[in-house]
């Protein structure tokens, strides 16, 4: 009887302990997820700031256009 119940204490410490680690890896899993996530949102708040970025630059470029050809158009006018 004694044999019995030291085969099913220790038999409850192993499921006990698997447990654990079992919870473990889940949190573990749930923990790479939301970087994995927050590193995802990250890069796409770069991409779309570079992308802004980029087309204000690109504004620009066309603003300093336009004002050359009003300056052009302007000095032809006044002939």
């Amino acid at each position: 009887m004694k044999k019995v119940a030291l085969t099913v204490a220790v038999l409850a410490l192993g499921l006990a302990a698997c447990e654990t680690k079992t919870e473990n890896a889940v949190e573990n899993v749930a923990v790479e997820n939301a970087v994995e996530a927050d590193a995802n949102a990250a890069d796409a708040a770069v991409d779309n700031a570079l992308d802004s970025a980029g087309n204000a630059v690109e504004n620009a470029g066309d603003a300093v256009e336009n004002a050359g050809d009003a300056a052009a158009n302007a000095a032809d006018n006044a002939m």
